[in-house]
């Protein structure tokens, strides 16, 4: 049985699709058969991973904070499912643009609840948040949901907001009207197609597609990395079990088995490309980030048996194989398909990691 039978045909609203993750997402969601609209600004590079892999959909142009386009999307939509992805997700670029970064990430959020709450109709909606919602405490024991919220920087504080909001329209208007709400605070997820500044795996493709050195920020910084497709899979697990029964919707983590440092990458993604390829650490004068970050995701495994099927490993190597394609001006999209069809196929089978 195809483990995303239950999406075909599926009226999908998600926001955010231009992205990175969104443009994954909007993929496995055509290889499902899903009927899918989008509504997100226009792709943030010029070339980027949605013009790459053309998703089959309905792509719709528009800014999150403008309330009255998107909920005449919405409505034209008719979304059975919706996943909020929209944001403004860089760290380094919130400290820059903490106005534009709230506006984008708070306001957004309340928009796309009202749309829900205005139209009543919707079966599963889940909001899409970061590891980084949680109040830093430096442990290594991995945060749990129940933990307190207060991300430090702007990025982190204003998706900590985003899940209080959820939280209140969640307990004020869609439990009522029968819809269920779930946020999903995934780590650092990785895969090809990610052309962002200030992010470790781009930065490695970029340096090494032209023989260069990585330049490697914070090398003892560990964080949850993990592949894109484990990312987008939980979520449309969590979407899936909350629309069929209800008391599945809450909140949860998704995360890797097996955290790594910046510099246990960064060697990874050198052996798997090959060659002369190196990193090596710079010192530049950075606004704060968690020295170590690790999150407890015995929730979803213990609800939903869930757990991530590629490690680190595997996980590098394929986003490695997306990347010396697009670089090479070889079929990247292809490669795409494969992991997607490779890695539905292996998730049929069996929940034990490769």
């Amino acid at each position: 049985m195809n483990v995303l039978s239950f999406w075909h045909g599926k009226r999908v609203f998600v926001t955010g699709h231009t992205g990175f993750k969104g443009a994954w997402l909007c993929k496995v969601l055509e290889w499902a058969g899903a009927d899918t609209t989008g509504y997100a600004l226009a792709p943030p590079t010029q070339h980027g991973l949605f013009d790459i892999c053309k998703p089959a959909m309905n792509s719709i142009i528009g800014d999150i904070r403008d309330f009255d386009s998107l909920f005449s999307a919405f409505e034209k939509a008719c979304p059975e499912v919706v996943i909020h992805m929209a944001a403004q997700p860089l760290v380094l670029e919130a400290y820059k643009e903490p106005l534009y970064t709230y506006d984008v990430n708070v306001m957004g959020t309340v928009n796309i609840l009202e749309c829900a709450r205005r139209y009543g109709k919707v079966r599963s909606l889940l909001n899409v948040t970061t590891d980084k919602v949680y109040l830093d405490r430096e442990h290594s024991t991995g945060y749990k949901e129940e933990e307190p919220l207060n991300g430090f920087d702007p990025y982190s504080n204003s998706k900590s907001c985003s899940e209080l909001i959820t939280s209140s329209y969640k307990k004020s208007f869609l439990q009522l009207a029968g819809i269920p709400v779930s946020t999903a605070r995934s780590g650092n997820v990785i895969g090809g197609g990610d052309f962002s500044a200030n992010r470790l795996i781009p930065d490695c493709a970029r340096a090494l597609s032209q023989g260069e050195a990585i330049k490697v920020r914070n090398p003892n910084s560990i964080r949850p990395y993990q592949h894109v497709l484990d990312t987008l899979f939980a979520y449309l697990e969590i979407a899936e079990r909350q629309y069929e029964d209800h008391s599945f919707a809450g909140e949860y983590n998704i995360g890797p088995d097996d955290c790594v440092s910046g510099k246990e990458l960064a060697d990874s993604f050198c052996k798997s490309w090959g060659g002369n390829a190196s990193w090596e650490h710079v010192t530049v004068d950075n606004p704060h980030e968690s020295a170590e970050l690790i999150l407890d995701c015995s929730k979803i495994k213990r609800t939903m048996g869930w757990s991530p099927h590629w490690n680190t490993r595997r996980t590098v190597e394929e986003t490695v194989a997306w990347y010396k394609a697009y670089y090479a001006s070889a079929d990247a999209n292809s490669v795409m398909s494969r992991q997607i069809e490779e890695f539905a196929s292996r998730t049929t089978l069996t929940h034990l990691p490769i």
